[in-house]
């Protein structure tokens, strides 16, 4: 049987619901019915198409025959219902020419806004042609109902009320269906968005800049008659920047700041100086916290270097054994004295003995070939 009608639906609306018309259009025409139900009544999958939704800048006065014409080859009239609606002269035209059509029961109604049968012209959303014509008594399918708690889920909802009296089916038979698959779309996209927060989070972390706190580790034995660590300059390589500051002791430490967070866990240049300490030029993953081994230099302590002079003959004591700090050494023919001391047993000063009287037993170190121990 051939269908007498070209539109499924024909839109009622103010100029000022505008938004809401395109949004039940897309809404209606798009709409895909269980497919159970399309073999049970003969329906395409997309059943409601097309849906006329006429242009906003339709002028004052009468029907035009286009429009009238338009309003015959609709199946249904659907009048979105607000208080702009029900204050407009065009929308209670064509309710009362569908009405004049003969088709009472192909009107219905979708409220966005308003109360119905509220008596005030502020709120009221129903056109009063409805009552003059004395059309049955409808509450229509309202957006607003608070069936639920989620207000988007109350809208469709009222989506799917007119769907299924625009079909003529039970509304349950397709709203629990519908309702499953908003909440999977909703998980999807609930789950969606995790994801892309996640990676912007992600995104956002790995472009940060992070500090780097640096702790100078004395490695070396340590020995309580030296003198402590002071002034480590420590100098960072980062491709052509340069960080460099300065600890002051091994109780303290440094922070260098900003460091751009593509060098985190990338190995990095640093290099330690630091008097009576061995530099250090190292390369290490960088990390937020790191500590440094350096070692005290061995030789600045123990490398023990003088001559001897007896100030009244003003000869050299040569060939003569003399004990520094307990260890035997012996001076060369020049009387010179060369003899290494472990770091555990090294001091700031050595008392010398010999088997002659020394004017001076003190020895400060560090000390050198110009240094002189003088005998009586």
């Amino acid at each position: 049987m051939t269908n007498p009608f070209k539109y499924f639906a024909f839109i009622s609306y103010s100029s000022k619901d505008t938004a809401w018309g395109k949004r039940l259009q897309r809404k209606l025409e798009h709409y895909r019915m269980p497919a159970t139900l399309c073999s049970e009544h003969g329906w395409e999958r997309k059943p409601m198409n097309p849906v006329f939704f006429a242009p906003t800048d339709i002028q004052p006065g009468e029907l035009s025959e286009e429009l009238q014409e338009r309003l015959k080859s609709s199946r249904n009239l659907i009048v979105i219902c607000s208080p702009n609606s029900a204050r407009s002269e065009w929308v209670g035209k064509e309710i009362e020419f569908f009405y004049r059509l003969g088709r009472t029961k192909n009107i219905h109604f979708f409220i966005v806004d308003g109360t119905p049968h509220s008596n005030d012209p502020k709120t009221e959303c129903f056109n009063p042609i409805v009552e003059k014509l004395g059309l049955p008594e409808i509450l229509g399918a309202n957006i607003h109902e608070q069936v639920y708690r989620q207000p988007w889920l109350n809208k469709e909802r009222a989506y799917v009320q007119l769907i299924s009296k625009l079909l003529g089916v039970e509304f349950d038979a397709i709203w629990q269906r519908h309702r499953r698959r908003l909440v999977h779309i909703a998980a999807a996209w609930t789950a969606g968005g995790i994801a892309v927060i996640a990676a912007l989070l992600c995104v956002w972390r790995i472009s940060q800049p992070f500090d780097a706190e640096i702790h100078i580790n004395e490695a070396s034995v340590h020995n309580d008659n030296l003198p402590p660590l002071k002034d480590a300059i420590v100098t960072m390589h980062l491709d052509n920047e340069t960080k460099s500051d300065t600890i002051c002791s091994l109780n303290s430490n440094l922070v260098f700041s900003n460091i751009p967070h593509k060098f985190l866990k990338k190995p990095v240049q640093v290099s330690v100086s630091c008097c009576n300490f061995l530099s250090l030029d190292t390369v290490f993953a960088l990390t937020p916290s790191v500590t440094i081994d350096i070692h005290r230099d061995p030789k600045v302590y123990g490398n023990v270097h003088f001559c001897t002079w007896n100030t009244e003959s003003e000869t050299s004591l040569a060939n003569t054994t003399l004990f520094v700090e307990g260890f035997e050494v012996t001076t060369d023919e020049k009387g010179f004295v060369s003899i290494f001391i472990p770091l555990e047993a090294q001091k700031k000063t050595y008392r010398v003995s010999a088997p002659v009287p020394l004017k001076d037993s003190i020895l400060t170190m560090p000390s050198g070939a110009n240094d002189v121990l003088l005998t009586k």
